[in-house]
């Protein structure tokens, strides 16, 4: 059975080495038969040419170079699309994923599970990353019924129909287990440990959390009702309407309610006609700021479910080279 190790990288000139080195002792050792794809995502230094480097001296590497930064959601995705194995692992390019963990992934894989998510118990990050992230994957495990306490694990196992039936573009690649759960694939997660970088910092700021929360929405909405939208649009329409009704009906009720017992509003009282007028010319300013709104929000999802259901995720990036062994 042949595993392929799709690893995508930017900037990381430093690491490979070492990390192709400490792939092979894994595969050495347990006698597996790998294939190791390299992405560089429009990398600045010169990992493209450790990455040459690399493939001349070891048949089993082949690599893939973008044109510009595309993200490591398209990154994927190419390796995906480039790997021959029956088995395919992702993992970093920063030496922060250790090969050590290949084989207990590849146990769980055997238990009849399709997609293993690593799980960074112990994070050496600061405590700004490390907070964020936990709240963010609280309430991605909440929203979508799939309990991983790692959603963000770069370390991941999945079987080859797995990825072959995803398609990443944006900012999804946290989601692929999420993704594969809602097509009914088994989903699980071992505890990895997160080693400390040796090498340059992370690529990866603030932002990205307001990134994730925005696409957390999308798969949720994507994974519950992207075969059925209308019971999600419909229902708040309805909702919409509603409350519209109920609204207007109150405020019918409060002035019918003054009308007749001629009670004073603002001081003074006055004819059912000048009651009728305000509450018309009032209506606008109550209803329009919501119905607004939420017609933005579902815009953003026919959207979204639009290009889900469109895109070619191979477009999603530009290939300047590839590169594999001759020998």
């Amino acid at each position: 059975m042949q595993l392929s190790l799709v690893i995508p990288l930017y900037n990381e000139e430093e690491s490979l080495e070492q990390l192709h080195r400490e792939i092979c002792e894994v595969a050495e050792a347990n006698n597996y038969d790998i294939e190791i794809i390299f992405i560089d995502d429009g990398s600045t230094d010169t990992s493209w040419a450790v990455v040459e480097k690399l493939t001349a001296s070891d048949s089993r590497i082949r690599g893939i170079q973008f044109r510009r930064n595309f993200g490591k959601a398209a990154a994927l995705q190419a390796g995906f699309n480039a790997a021959k194995g029956e088995l395919v692992l992702t993992m970093d390019a920063d030496l922060q994923d250790d090969p050590k963990e290949i084989p207990d992934f590849l146990r769980l894989i055997d238990t009849g599970l399709d997609v293993v998510s690593g799980w960074k118990q112990r994070r050496h990050d600061p405590w700004h990353k490390v907070f964020p992230s936990r709240v963010f994957n609280g309430m991605v495990s909440w929203l979508t019924g799939v309990k991983l306490h790692d959603h963000n694990c770069g370390m991941k196992c999945y079987r080859r129909e797995v990825v072959e039936n995803v398609a990443l573009y944006g900012e999804r690649h946290r989601f692929i287990p999420v993704l594969a759960a809602a097509q009914g694939y088994k989903v699980g997660e071992k505890v990895v440990a997160h080693r400390s970088r040796q090498f340059g910092h992370s690529k990866y700021g603030f932002a990205r959390f307001f990134k994730g929360f925005l696409d957390m929405l999308t798969v949720w909405f994507l994974t519950k009702y992207g075969q059925r939208p209308q019971h999600l649009l419909g229902t708040v329409g309805l909702l919409i309407i509603a409350l519209g009704i109920i609204s207007y009906c109150i405020q019918c009720a409060y002035f019918a309610h003054a009308l007749i017992l001629q009670v004073p509003l603002g001081g003074a009282s006055f004819h059912a006609a000048t009651l009728l007028h305000i509450m018309l010319l009032s209506l606008p300013h109550l209803f329009v700021p919501v119905i607004f709104g939420t017609a933005f929000i579902i815009l953003g999802f026919v959207a979204e479910l639009f290009v889900s259901r469109t895109i070619q995720p191979e477009r999603c990036y530009s290939i300047k080279k590839e590169i594999e062994s001759q020998s």
